[in-house]
């Protein structure tokens, strides 16, 4: 089998803090193929940001590996680092904090394409730059060379970052809240462009968003991991997951959409959380960290043993207790194996027999 473009293998990161360590991930493993589109999905403070920064090689993980294409990106040699840094790219999620302001944005898209020699000359660069800025929907792309940010608009904003992210042709791009800092008005134009870049240029997409409804739009033919204090609770294709949800984390954020229909609305089913106070990094509960929230809860169970992403069928994995033992006759616990691989359903190779619809 070919190995997976990145693999996530059991990594965690922990940031110190004055009243001890703050884990922001933990233990996740995930994959993804050429191509492909990964939508990471939860609450502010899930992790979404912090496993998308350790994807793009701007974070080292405390423990667990980050492989590109088979390859530990932290032991490569400098000249496989880049390539690899060239292969993966970030869009950050606000356009009016990560485009330098003293900058023109030719000098914004120009400045990496000299810097990895993909251009010669400044006739060249003026060229490809104008190129980019079509390709994002900036036109004519003429009238926006010479501008400096503080001249465009949120959305134009976030194009330039966008054609920026494309000057060295990834193969990967990590879009970190792409269109939340936009308005409403013309976030689904930014989603249509990237939808078009996928389709057109085949790159692939890990999309960091807090909102399901747009993670429906986005990666309806992709898949879904739903993260929860830095785990990752449910592992799906996203059709199966928008009309099943299986982890009661997952049900809560569906029943947060709010419905353009108000008779809809009312119709809709009310999830009734146990609590709605999210528990501190620096004082994770016990067990399943959803289990003061959960509305499943079981004492003595769900606050005593921690649940393992499991397979609950052939294309879904889920990290509760109840939702596993009424889907497989036994809780979330994988049997006693060594760390690696093998061990874990959501690493490399392994998670296109759980995650993608046959073809």
């Amino acid at each position: 089998m070919t190995e997976p473009l990145i693999a996530l293998d059991h990594v965690s990161m922990v940031f110190k803090a004055r009243r001890g360590g703050v884990k922001a991930v933990d233990d996740v493993s995930l994959s993804l193929e050429a191509g492909e589109v990964l939508c990471l999905v939860g609450e502010s403070g899930s992790g979404k940001t912090t496993t998308g920064k350790i994807v793009a090689g701007l974070l080292k993980p405390t423990s667990g590996s980050v492989r590109f294409r088979g390859q530990d990106i932290w032991q490569m040699d400098k000249a496989r680092f880049k390539a690899y840094r060239r292969a993966v790219q970030i869009v950050h999620q606000d356009p009016y904090a990560s485009l330098n302001p003293i900058h023109t944005v030719f000098t914004i898209l120009a400045t990496p394409l000299q810097r990895h020699g993909m251009v010669r000359g400044r006739a060249e660069a003026v060229r490809r730059v104008l190129e980019l800025l079509e390709t994002v929907d900036l036109t004519p792309p003429e009238s926006f060379l010479f501008k400096y940010p503080h001249q465009l608009s949120g959305g134009q904003r976030q194009r330039v970052s966008i054609a920026r992210a494309l000057t060295v042709n990834p193969e990967l791009i990590v879009a970190d809240e792409a269109t939340s800092m936009v308005d409403v008005s013309i976030r689904v134009s930014l989603l249509n462009t990237l939808q078009r870049l996928r389709d057109e240029l085949g790159v692939g997409f890990l999309f960091i968003t807090h909102d399901l409804a747009i993670a429906k739009y986005f990666a309806w033919h992709g898949r879904v991991a739903v993260m929860y204090l830095g785990r990752v609770v449910e592992f799906s294709p996203t059709p199966a997951l928008i009309n099943d949800p299986q982890h009661p984390y997952t049900r809560a954020l569906l029943a947060a959409i709010p419905e353009p229909d108000p008779d809809l609305t009312r119709r809709k089913g009310k999830l009734q959380l146990r609590s709605l106070d999210i528990p501190s990094l620096l004082h994770i509960p016990p067990g399943c960290s959803f289990h003061p929230r959960c509305p499943l809860f079981e004492a003595g169970l769900c606050d005593v043993q921690r649940p393992d992403l499991v397979p609950i069928d052939e294309k879904r994995l889920v990290a509760c207790h109840v939702v596993a033992r009424e889907r497989t006759g036994t809780i979330a616990k994988h049997a006693a194996s060594p760390v690696g691989i093998s061990s874990d359903p959501v690493i490399g190779a392994d998670l296109g027999e759980y995650g993608k619809e046959s073809s």
